[in-house]
């Protein structure tokens, strides 16, 4: 069985060879993305048991200023990145919004009140909405050719086990160690995978070395 569990891997990835931008950017998400999967499935519950004046309906509310928030200011955010050629503004703005994400976390902590958690909320759309444009601009151009389903595949297996994984995870911890500390848990782990984000800088182009083709579109 394990032999044909080899045979296979070495099927499906034979010659594949995933550059470092890729891998750090999937480093990062899996680390920031099971973060937060240790708190989604039972953030209700903790506004509903530890905030002032918490309530299902008021946890609703708080996943609607969340969506909102990031919807409305992700387009205006990436249209705004991409009118500057080259990959720093980009970075900048996705590292800017990840540090975001992570005071979210930490601010989980001090919360008592529901205006509290709005705040919140609107804090984490607001790092939400400066990250993804970038991450996701950085990660397509970058993509190694011929690998594209492959390595966005393999990207979404990665965070999606890492989220469920810690999904069974949030409640066993937050019971037995208290919400604080599960928050702190997610904050760390949201910096740590800030911190990944360091490892794509030495792969980033500059504004000088991103072409446009007859087509309009970027070359290598």
């Amino acid at each position: 069985m394990n032999f044909i569990s080899k045979n296979l891997l070495k099927k499906f990835f034979l010659g594949v060879k995933i550059n470092r931008v890729i891998q750090f950017l999937t480093y990062s998400d899996i680390l920031m993305l099971s973060g937060w999967g240790l708190i989604n499935p039972i953030l209700a519950v903790f506004l509903t048991d530890k905030i002032i004046g918490g309530s299902v309906a008021i946890a609703g509310i708080a996943s609607t200023t969340f969506f909102l928030t990031k919807s409305i200011l992700q387009i205006p955010v990436a249209r705004a990145i991409d009118s500057k050629k080259g990959e720093w503004d980009d970075f900048w703005v996705m590292t800017v919004g990840s540090l975001l994400i992570s005071f979210a976390a930490f601010s989980f902590i001090f919360a008592q009140y529901t205006w509290q958690v709005f705040a919140i909320q609107i804090v984490n759309g607001i790092g939400c909405a400066l990250s993804y444009p970038g991450w996701l601009a950085i990660f397509t151009r970058h993509i190694d050719r011929n690998h594209e389903s492959l390595e966005w595949s393999l990207y979404s297996t990665a965070t999606d086990l890492g989220s469920a994984l810690t999904a069974a995870l949030g409640g066993l911890i937050a019971s037995t160690f208290g919400y604080k500390n599960l928050f702190a848990v997610v904050g760390l782990f949201s910096l740590i995978g800030t911190a990944f984000l360091i490892g794509v800088t030495g792969k980033l182009k500059g504004e000088k070395y991103i072409k446009i083709n007859a087509n309009g579109e970027e070359d290598d």
